[in-house]
């Protein structure tokens, strides 16, 4: 056992639970692939659950909180065993660990199952970084990235640090700070359709700080957020020059799959 930052992470476990998210799974299943590796790398099985979909959080943000209900309980039904489960969002993961326990709190059936099943959950750098305690060797060039952290990652799960940690150990990459690091990006899920003005200003700022960093690459461990930022750098033109990818291809791409 280990104790950093909010919580106290348990041993490395021998099999895990993965949670891709829906948006990893639809516009970025190689990022999925590539954490997968990774986390096999350390000697840790890996279990898929084909039904798993939505956490709820669209629904949840938005004021649905029964929908939400229903959306959470039909996740914990699919991840039974008392496996972690590894999460590719920080949005996801604290809506999973943090918001869920809140949903059922006053439910006499479900608010210990939600409570356990939190306590299950974690997200992919942070697994990677704490529970792993992950050795990467790094077998690319000389090179440089910035890193952008979501504000769920940052806020709820006090896991911005675990990236960085990663990033670190990357002999041959230069990790750059962007200025106002941990402001939004405007992402928001249902926030950048409700008040698309007021995040396309934000995004617009985000992407430029990023670029200003002077560093190579985008990375970050939130789908939502590299959506919605290098969406914003594909309609500028500005796509093929500076697009953010997940930090675990991003990893991946940089070890080569070299063994500790």
């Amino acid at each position: 056992m280990s104790q950093t930052g909010l919580r106290i992470y348990p041993s490395k476990p021998h099999k895990v639970y993965f949670y891709a998210t829906c948006l990893l799974d639809v516009l970025d299943p190689d990022g999925g692939i590539s954490a997968i590796e990774l986390i096999e790398q350390q000697g840790v099985e890996v279990v898929w659950v084909e039904k798993q979909s939505c956490c709820g959080q669209p629904a949840y943000t938005s004021g649905y909180q029964d929908q939400a209900k229903t959306v959470a309980l039909s996740q914990m039904e699919l991840f039974p065993k008392n496996y972690p489960i590894v999460v590719m969002s920080g949005s996801c993961a604290g809506m999973m660990f943090k918001h869920y326990p809140q949903l059922f709190k006053n439910d006499e059936i479900y608010a210990d199952q939600a409570e356990a099943f939190a306590e299950r959950v974690f997200e992919f750098s942070e697994f990677l970084a704490h529970i792993c305690r992950a050795k990467l060797h790094d077998q690319g060039p000389l090179s440089s990235v910035v890193l952008h952290t979501s504000c769920s990652g940052r806020r709820e799960l006090g896991i911005h640090a675990s990236s960085q940690a990663l990033l670190s150990q990357l002999k041959n990459v230069e990790l750059k700070k962007a200025d106002y690091e941990s402001e939004c990006c405007g992402f928001g899920g249902s926030f950048a359709l409700r008040h698309s003005e007021v995040s396309q200003a934000m995004v617009e700022d985000k992407a430029k700080h990023l670029k200003q960093s002077g560093a190579n690459y985008l990375v970050s461990a939130d789908w939502g957020c590299l959506a919605n930022i290098n969406g914003h750098l594909a309609y500028r033109g500005e796509g093929n020059q500076f697009s953010g990818q997940h930090l675990a291809s991003f990893l991946w791409q940089r070890t080569l799959g070299a063994k500790a």
